[in-house]
Order: structure tokens, then sequence, then C-alpha cells
């Protein structure tokens, strides 16, 4: 069922950048992750297609708010927007029969944190392993105001199904706070970076993955694309065998 939700991480060319920063998604893959991933997932199917429309998934949700300081501006993200997030979320999810469940928020003022909760760092890993509630099925949000990655600006990333067992306390998504529906981020402000990256939480691939060669990012609901857009480009057709880019 969540198969087709392989269409909203299509969205990292509308979402992924902004006036003076191309930004893009943390979330990359080895060879051998996504060995590991194939492997998860064929043990893990559901077998028949009546059984995955016959499914309802509800997610609770522990959103965990990052700040400089205990003002707005330093990213304490107000209720109303966490809100409007969940909603937007739902919007997202919902023809697939997926809830998502806002089921606590937490504030933490910690600048390091807020500055520097990039891909593997200190900061992440300390975050994660002090702040993170749930279990497996739960997803962790984490609000940053500055994540890079080998030099790059980031609007997020995310663990997949598959790293649980070996770092539960890494599971998650981080993204900037101000991709959050009214950020600052514009037009970047909509909250499509969590739509992306809870589809990379749940197990879905760039649609992107594996360029114009099979199995492209193993499902059949997009065409392939060669690698990542950029902004909205209309009519974009790097794999012409396939059909246009899956970029808006």
């Amino acid at each position: 069922m969540l198969a087709s939700l392989a269409l909203s991480l299509a969205l990292l060319g509308s979402v992924v950048a902004e006036p003076i920063t191309r930004r893009a998604c943390g979330s990359v893959l080895s060879q051998e992750t996504v060995a590991a991933m194939e492997k998860h997932f064929q043990e893990n199917k559901v077998n028949s297609a009546s059984e995955a429309d016959d499914r309802f998934i509800d997610i609770n949700v522990y959103f965990h708010v990052i700040s400089e300081n205990s003002t707005a501006a330093g990213g304490n993200i107000p209720d109303s927007q966490i809100d409007e997030q969940i909603y937007v979320l739902n919007e997202d999810y919902a023809p697939l029969g997926v809830n998502w469940t806002l089921a606590d928020i937490d504030r933490t003022v910690n600048a390091d944190w807020y500055n520097h909760a990039d891909p593997d760092s200190p900061q992440q890993t300390a975050m994660k392993k002090t702040l993170r509630k749930g279990g497996a099925g739960d997803l962790n949000v984490y609000t940053a105001g500055r994540i890079t990655a080998g030099g790059q600006s980031l609007l997020g990333y995310a663990t997949f199904p598959v790293d649980y067992a070996g770092s539960p306390q890494d599971d998650g998504v981080v993204i900037l706070g101000a991709s959050l529906p009214g950020g600052s981020a514009a037009p970047y402000n909509l909250g499509r970076t969590l739509t992306h990256e809870a589809g990379h939480w749940v197990g879905l691939y760039h649609t992107f993955q594996n360029g114009c060669a099979a199995p492209g990012d193993s499902v059949d609901d997009t065409p392939y694309e060669a690698s990542a857009a950029y902004g909205c480009p209309t009519g974009r057709d790097s794999c012409p065998a396939s059909g246009v880019d899956p970029i808006c």
C-alpha cells in the first residue's frame, strides 16, 4: 500500500531548493544499505494486494522542537505550525490509508543541537539518545535550524526501516524547522519536507534511485528519473523511454 507513495518523493525537486542555497535531502544510500533494504522488504512485504488494500495504518508522531533560544526566530516553533504540519502529512498520506497522530510535543533549548544536527554528527546522536520516544512504529521528528553534509545545505534526512534493529535510538527524521507550513524557508515552507522524509522512514527510495536503469525506485507509479531535479522544471524528461520526470 505504501508503494504508491513514491510519488511524494518526487517532491524533492519542488522542496529542496531555496533562492540562495540549493538544498537537498540527506538520505543517501550505499549499495550495501540498498541490499539490506531489499532483503528486509522481501522478509516483511505484504503478500497480496487485497491484504494491503484492507490495512489501515495509524502512526504516532513525537515532535521534538530544538531551538537556539526561546523565541520563534530562534527556532521555538509554535504548536499551531506543528498542527498544520500534521494536517499536511495526513492530507498527503490519506489516499493510502495512512494516518499520522500527534502524540506529544517537547521543546529543548540547545544551540549546539540546533545548529549542528547533521547526519552522523555527535550532536544528532546525543539529541536522539536524549529525546527519542516510543517504539519502532512511532515516528520521531526533530527540528533544527541548520543541517549540512559534505558542505551542502539540507532540508532533512531520515533513517530507513532496516536501520532500526541495529540502532533503534537513531531512528527518526530530522528536518529544517523553517520548512514547516508558514516557516521562513519560502517558497519551501509548505510542509512537504516531512512528507518526503517520512516516505524514506517507511522505506521508500527517491524516485531517481538507479537512474534510468531497472528497477528504478522499485515502484511502478512514476517514470524513471536520471537524477534529482531542483526547482520545478516542467517537462523534464531525463529518461525518455519511460515518460516525463515526476518533478512536481
